[in-house]
């Protein structure tokens, strides 16, 4: 099973609605994929569909072992697409991590359980550089960092890979960057607005020979999309699904950078 995260140090970055839309498309290619919504907001679960019962386990009861991963795993409607839920309680996580001495390693020994299960797992981060996502990232073979196309989205980019690189001098990240994928790519007609073309010329900088992907540009279609549960080829908007074969592609080639 490869692990990969949508890791985003600031919110509105676009991490749920990357992890979403290319979740369902490893999907509908035949992958058994397992997504994990590591974030207190449960945007992931909530887009999803699924409802989180009262006496069901979530990710936190996963990464307290208080039962086995599996049990904390839920088929979707969609064929091949499972899911470990979240809710508010997962913020519940964070002391518990920080106190077991080795918490950025928890999220990557309970996923070790289900690794014969799955193709693919790919793990929707929280957005803030909290126990949760330091756990996350202890995780990922490949982390994929998507970035508005703003300045916000240039710090945010700045703040993910300091992360990154922090903890992999401590060996508790010890897998690759995937690459940068810009986010909300403003266009006008055949024009690039200034902003996001300046922000996209500043991410190469930062990125270095980290890749940065094909932009998904800002379009009310992925909206559209995520709202109704459907992949944008279903929708009748296929071409916008391109940043996201690249990634897969890169995935499949095993691209990126340490």
């Amino acid at each position: 099973m490869k692990t990969l995260s949508c890791l985003s140090l600031s919110g509105g970055q676009g991490k749920t609605s990357v992890s979403l839309l290319l979740g369902q498309l490893l999907a509908h290619r035949g992958q058994k994929v397992l997504m994990v919504d590591a974030d207190p907001q449960a945007n992931l679960t909530f887009y999803l569909g699924h409802d989180v019962q009262a006496n069901e386990p979530t990710l936190l009861e996963v990464l307290k072992r208080q039962v086995e991963t599996a049990d904390g795993i839920y088929p979707l409607a969609k064929a091949n697409l499972f899911l470990i839920p979240a809710d508010e309680g997962l913020h519940k996580a964070q002391e518990y991590l920080a106190t077991i001495g080795m918490g950025a390693l928890a999220l990557r020994h309970s996923l070790e359980a289900v690794e014969e299960l799955f193709d693919i797992c790919i793990i929707d981060s929280p957005p803030q550089r909290t126990q949760i996502c330091l756990s996350v990232v202890g995780a990922s073979e490949w982390v994929l960092i998507p970035a508005e196309a703003s300045t916000k989205g240039v710090n945010s980019l700045l703040r993910s890979l300091e992360l990154l690189e922090e903890l992999g001098r401590i060996r508790a990240f010890t897998g690759q960057v995937l690459g940068v994928l810009p986010f909300r790519d403003k266009w006008f007609g055949r024009s690039q607005a200034t902003d996001s073309r300046e922000a996209i010329a500043a991410m190469q900088q930062v990125a270095g020979a980290i890749p940065v992907l094909p932009s998904i540009v800002e379009s009310e279609r992925y909206k559209q999309a995520i709202r109704q549960g459907q992949r944008l080829s279903e929708i009748g908007y296929a071409e916008l699904e391109y940043p996201l074969y690249r990634v897969i592609e890169a995935l499949e080639q095993g691209q990126g950078n340490g």
